[in-house]
């Protein structure tokens, strides 16, 4: 049996990321209990701030910590994290969820059919099946605003299309692999495109530009073209209904 290079590793661990940055990672395997941690330590570090620290980006499974080096040095650094990570308790709590309205299909929605085809669904099957699951935002990534969203159900996962299309528009629902998405900008994208949501999750006209945070839940909602007029109207004149519950 062939051991796998980074067998010898024991987490957590830390690692530089350049001269003013590190990186704690907690776990070489990806879980809800494990990003629950990340998360955790990020609002730690948010709400009690070690001197120094510029920025913490959490991942699915490690937290990036940027600094200033004329405050801290990265080796002090490191042992500040480890202490205060040792310190971390996970209490069970979910959190917010955002619910999200999606109309399913249209000229957005490129590959919900064929995507029930390739399932051996109905169209109406695959809308169940994707606003049942309750979504985890795992990270925000790739483009201002984009979560990553596990629990997508299993009969839905789905590869990404081999050739990527050249513009996806902002709101657009995905499925890429075994997760999850919601467009925060337009430009390219490999996913899976289903629908579309009037909501915006990125609005750098708003006091808080970013509507999801890792940690966060989504559950979707299927909704009809008469409430997606009155929702697109409500965003286009700057009062979007934004509707949290608790996870």
């Amino acid at each position: 049996m062939t051991v796998p290079h980074h067998a010898h590793l024991t987490y957590p661990r830390i690692a530089a990321s350049g001269d003013r940055a590190v990186v704690i990672e907690l776990s070489d395997r990806i879980s809800e209990e494990t990003n629950m941690r990340v998360v955790a330590l990020a609002d730690d570090l948010e709400n009690n701030p070690i001197a120094g620290i510029v920025e913490t980006v959490p991942t699915y499974r490690s937290l990036l910590v940027s600094y200033d080096p004329l405050v801290v040095r990265g080796p002090d650094l490191s042992a500040l994290l480890l202490e205060r990570l040792s310190g971390i308790a996970i209490d069970g709590r979910r959190g917010r969820r955002l619910v999200v309205p999606v109309i399913y299909g249209g000229d957005v929605g490129l590959d919900l059919t064929e995507m029930a085809e390739m399932k051996e669904m109905s169209v109406a099957e695959l809308i169940a099946a994707h606003g049942s699951a309750d979504y985890r935002v795992y990270m925000i990534g790739f483009a201002p605003g984009f979560a990553y969203l596990g629990g997508l159900p299993e009969k839905l996962h789905t590869p990404r299309l081999a050739v990527p299309r050249q513009r996806i528009e902002a709101s657009a629902i995905g499925i890429g692999g075994k997760q999850a998405s919601i467009n925060s900008v337009p430009g390219p994208s490999g996913w899976r495109f289903i629908g579309r949501t009037p909501i915006k999750v990125f609005d750098p006209t708003r006091s808080d530009a970013f509507l999801l945070k890792a940690g966060d839940h989504v559950r979707f909602r299927a909704i009809e073209k008469d409430e997606a007029a009155a929702l697109d109207a409500a965003v286009a004149s700057g009062a979007p209904h934004i509707e949290w519950e608790d996870a």
